[in-house]
């Protein structure tokens, strides 16, 4: 196999540890890939980096595994959240899937007033995060919170952490030109994005109002949510985060 599969593991890594899969782990393994005892793999924990692994034990009842080196050091991704109003659930699924990818620290749904789609699942959404982590090779997986509304998040915001609000209705500042003003600042930062009908005029009046807060335009063009999310971190990522 050209490339080795890699798998979350929920608990600490070290040289020479020996740990059991869980069963969805194992099943992947020994079963999807048909890999067997003797077999090599990747694993990391999100706090010690990426370890080399052997496949020690391809059992019916217990899969277990060593734990042989260390293949790269922990790093933190960048320290940027997003917001966002749970959208249908295939549009959602690119949300979490294509965040996690785009280096989000944590993934915080929340429920707008002009939400539609009220159902959030936090599991589905973290085995969503995980399995994302595993095929971008992050070495770390976005906390999700639980669903909350905006104006319960905003009430509990820190106000050490910038907020980038997306703002539709064309008050908002161009994204490069507001990324760049605080690009080199290392600063703690969200992006919060809308539903697919945008934000309640209320609840921009009182976002502009936040001194935390910062209006951004994503251009001409009305965004789909999902299309926002990757967009607005993107650009993020090109002047603020880790892409330079």
């Amino acid at each position: 196999m050209a490339t080795k599969p890699r798998l979350f593991i929920a608990q600490e890594l070290r040289k020479d540890l020996e740990f059991f899969l869980t069963d969805t782990q194992a099943h992947y393994l020994c079963h999807v890939l048909r890999m067997a005892a003797g077999g090599f793999f990747l694993a990391f924990d999100g706090k010690n980096g990426e370890f080399e692994c052997e496949l020690s034990v391809c059992g019916k009842k217990q899969t277990s595994s060593k734990v042989l080196r260390q293949t790269r050091i922990f790093e933190k991704a960048p320290d940027i959240f997003l917001l966002f109003a749970p959208v249908k659930k295939d549009k959602t699924d690119f949300i979490i899937e294509k965040s996690t990818e785009l280096g989000v620290s944590k993934i915080v749904p929340v429920i707008t007033r002009r939400t539609i789609s009220e159902k959030v699942k936090k599991e589905r959404y973290i085995c969503q995060a995980v399995e994302a982590a595993e095929q971008c090779r992050r070495l770390d997986v976005p906390a999700v919170e639980d669903v909350r509304t905006l104006e319960g998040v905003l009430k509990v915001w820190d106000e050490n952490r910038l907020l980038y609000y997306m703002d539709e209705t064309g008050n908002g500042r161009p994204a490069a030109e507001v990324f760049a003003e605080d690009a080199g600042k290392h600063l703690p930062s969200a992006v919060l994005v809308g539903p697919e009908g945008g934000f309640d005029e209320e609840e921009l009046e009182f976002l502009r109002r936040q001194k935390y807060a910062k209006g951004v335009s994503l251009g001409k063009r009305i965004l789909r949510a999902e299309t926002a999310v990757a967009a607005a971190l993107s650009c993020w990522q090109a002047i603020c985060g880790d892409w330079k």
